[in-house]
């Protein structure tokens, strides 16, 4: 893990608006004070796990605040799934509050104003991801915000032995090394939470939850055909194109085009450094996912991920 911050090598009175500018950068923007300023310290370290990171953090007691004002001004709509190692923190959120200990998890939505406070020195392993990746519904992760979650039994303890291997490990992962990683902490991170989710009560089954299931599931093994619309997929499952719109409001934070095209570009990426699919072109691959025409795959691909498709797949190649 790649060390970015350490405010030892900064003025006392500049280390605190330092902190604040970093973090606004590497995680989220937050408003950032601290009852002894000119006695702050902090550190900050982390890997890129493909659309994920996972951040090693420590700081003596400050107040973090997210509010409405950074939140229109900027919001790039992440989880933040904090492991706390050292110290407490209390953080509110969604009208909940929650102490959290050495040793346990709290998710926090970067859409949603909150306020952290921690008292004497805290460390944290912090796992931050695109909120689209997570599939379950935002309405279900909403009630666990500010919800203290044990680190030290079942999914808990795999996920934060995880993250803090991560946060120690010095070694060099290519790029394709680190996307893998990336879905290994967001898989692991989905199966906690919806552990806790269904904890107190059944899982959910309602018939348009069932439904939804198929969905997503018929979609993921059909993303090869240019086809797959929605007109088409709620003729497929017997339900009007108005009615199959309604379940994935009800049940995704996206309409159903928008998930088509993520799903297909993310198996595009997925594709693009697997050694498997080395004997392909980007064309191939391309039409694997549903892209009829190369140019708009690459217009698409671009818009995702900020880089070209070659660009993606040489950088793949390479150590990260």
């Amino acid at each position: 893990m790649r060390t970015v911050f350490d405010s030892t090598g900064l003025a006392a009175p500049d280390r605190l608006a330092a902190w604040e500018s970093v973090t606004a950068q590497s995680l989220i923007p937050t408003e950032i004070g601290s009852p002894e300023p000119l006695a702050f310290a902090a550190r900050l370290g982390f890997v890129e796990l493909g659309e994920a990171q996972v951040s090693a953090i420590s700081y003596t007691s400050l107040s973090s605040r997210r509010s409405p004002r950074l939140i229109r001004a900027a919001d790039p709509e992440h989880y933040q799934v904090a492991l706390v190692r050292a110290g407490r923190q209390g953080i509110d959120q969604n009208r909940a509050s929650a102490l959290v200990g050495c040793g346990d998890f709290v998710i926090i939505d970067s859409s949603q104003q909150f306020e952290a406070v921690t008292a004497g020195t805290s460390e944290s392993v912090i796992l931050q991801f695109p909120k689209r990746l997570l599939p379950l519904p935002p309405a279900q992760i909403a009630r666990l915000s500010a919800v203290s979650m044990p680190g030290g039994a079942g999914f808990g303890r795999l996920l934060a032995q995880f993250l803090t291997t991560l946060a120690e490990d010095h070694d060099d992962y290519t790029v394709r090394d680190t996307e893998r990683l990336g879905r290994t902490a967001v898989d692991l991170t989905t199966a906690m939470l919806a552990h806790h989710l269904e904890r107190d009560e059944p899982p959910l089954r309602s018939p348009s939850h069932l439904l939804y299931l198929r969905i997503v599931a018929f979609v993921d093994d059909n993303l090869h055909q240019p086809g797959l619309r929605p007109d088409a997929i709620a003729a497929v499952h017997g339900i009007s194109l108005r009615y199959l719109h309604r379940i994935f409001q009800q049940h995704h934070h996206a309409s159903v085009t928008a998930h088509i095209r993520a799903r297909r570009l993310d198996r595009a990426r997925r594709e693009l450094i697997d050694p498997r699919f080395d004997h392909h072109t980007v064309a191939s691959i391309a039409a694997r996912c549903g892209f009829t025409r190369p140019s708009d795959f690459s217009r698409a691909f671009r818009r995702h991920t900020g880089v070209s498709p070659h660009h993606y797949r040489l950088n793949g190649r390479r150590p990260a």
